[in-house]
């Protein structure tokens, strides 16, 4: 047994590569869910109305941008193939088509700050809480650009497995955020009390940071000559299209899964503003254990995508299995946490609250918690194999396959639970683990039938005896 291990720590892909390029950005996705966590931490101790309305609002500007974000983050596969395939400074090339998607996308997301208030009149929360949502939404949609340049960029990094940069850039934008955001929410200084709005302000901050720091490091004068990242900059027609081609699947399985999601918590919300209040904090909680898994999930799709690269399936197959051993075995520790340490977790969000009110809360998180416990060894299979199928190209079958369930298996089941049965909120979250339980179970499967081995998204260049891939590749673009 220990012999088997040292070999899975050793091997190409195994335990010891999975983890130098997983544990960077699970630190980075760390960082994202700890501003997110402060952010309604704070906004808990601030009111009830405002922890009411910063996950609705945060949840429906996430939904907007979602599919922009799918887009601009499938860089990231096109960067890990160019990179095992030795062609540098094809990777300049994509990382400027999606600097050129996300400026297309900071001119769409801004339209949305005009219908903002239709849509939560439409949601139907009660007017204190509309009113609170509809100002956190339009400033985070404002500056929805920043989130989505942010992700194109990192790619640059996270493709060519160098996360540490990435993991230390996000770090910069949480030492950004946490302070501000205390500031602005509670008037701290000489700083305005701002409340809801402070907390958008803060976030902004906090991913113009991020962007600002990864453009000085991206065209230092060592990466524009090795990766073409300013000789490359022109709009490629042709690169831009294959982007868009197995991007957009990717785009439209994320804001669908997204918009799921959004569409549970507005549901969640007609119970009452107590459950919608529980569940946001019991969903905050959860994220502590689904953030940083994320970036195992990131971690795969690049090692998978090298691999393809290198045309070495099998490193894929290696790296693929490492990442869920460990994956597993930090979820079940979590999942033993939720079930029988619940109370110090519900607790941090307690102060500020009416002691009978958060008595109620307590009692629901407790047994919500037992359920997020289930559901989290099922997002282990769904992060890692859909992981290793995107980072192959596979974005086709994950899109459809969120397209089926998210209405059959959660949206449409909630919303007659809700409206028709008048069910309860145990009924809901009942209905969020069975759905989480198909993902996982139908991205393992589609991971076995080995599809994903023979797929490919970079263009294939012709081997030249004696010449550079580039002047392969040049060759090859000449009109006959």
């Amino acid at each position: 047994m220990r012999r088997r291990m040292k070999d899975w720590w050793k091997r190409k892909n195994g335990y010891r590569d999975v983890l130098s390029v997983s544990l960077p950005l699970v630190a980075s996705m760390g960082a994202i869910t700890l501003m997110q966590f402060t952010d309604r931490v704070f906004l808990a101790h601030y009111s009830i109305e405002a922890i009411s309305a910063a996950l609705p609002a945060g949840i429906a500007s996430f939904a907007a941008i979602s599919f922009f974000m799918g887009v601009a983050n499938y860089v990231n596969p096109f960067v890990a193939q160019y990179t095992g395939a030795g062609m540098h400074q094809r990777v300049g090339a994509a990382l400027w088509q999606g600097i050129y998607f996300s400026l297309i996308s900071a001119a769409l997301l801004a339209c949305l700050y005009f219908v903002s208030g239709y849509l939560f009149r439409l949601i139907g929360h009660a007017p204190p809480v509309q009113e609170l949502e509809t100002k956190y939404f339009n400033i985070l949609i404002l500056g929805a650009g920043l989130v989505v340049a942010g992700s194109a960029m990192s790619c640059f990094y996270t493709g060519r497995g160098l996360t540490w940069t990435v993991m230390l850039v996000n770090l910069l934008g949480a030492a950004v955020n946490i302070p501000l955001d205390y500031c602005l929410i509670n008037g701290i200084g000489p700083f305005p009390r701002l409340g809801i709005v402070g907390a958008g302000i803060a976030t902004l901050t906090a991913y113009l940071s991020i962007v600002l720091t990864l453009t000085l490091l991206i065209f230092s004068k060592k990466n524009r000559e090795k990766f073409g990242t300013w000789q490359y900059r022109r709009f490629d027609k042709e690169l831009f299209g294959r982007l868009m081609r197995y991007g957009a699947p990717s785009g439209i399985q994320f804001f669908l899964e997204v918009f799921g999601f959004t569409f549970f918590i507005q549901m969640l919300g007609r119970l009452g503003a107590t459950e919608l209040a529980v569940s946001n904090i019991v969903l905050s909680i959860e994220s502590l254990s689904f953030m940083p898994m994320v970036g195992f999930h990131i971690g795969t799709a690049t090692l998978v995508g090298q691999a393809i690269g290198r045309k070495n399936p099998h490193e894929g197959v290696i790296a693929t299995s490492s990442a869920l051993h460990i994956t597993l075995v930090y979820m079940v520790f979590l999942s033993i946490l939720f079930v029988f340490t619940p109370e110090p977790l519900l607790r941090i969000f307690a102060a500020g609250q009416n002691n009978n009110d958060y008595g109620q809360i307590m009692h629901l998180g407790v047994i919500l918690l037992r359920f997020v416990a289930v559901f989290c060894l099922f997002d282990s299979l769904n992060l890692v194999f859909s992981g290793a199928i995107k980072g192959a190209g596979d974005t086709r079958f994950i899109m459809w396959t969120i397209a089926v369930l998210s209405p059959v298996a959660m949206m449409i089941p909630s919303y007659l639970a809700v409206e028709y049965f008048h069910a309860g909120i145990y009924t809901m979250w009942t209905i969020l683990t069975l759905y989480v339980c198909l993902l996982g179970l139908a991205f393992m499967l589609r991971y076995r039938q080995g599809k994903w081995k023979k797929m490919r998204v970079i263009e294939e260049v012709p081997e030249v005896a004696g010449a550079p891939w580039t002047l392969a590749y040049e060759a090859r673009r000449e009109p006959k």
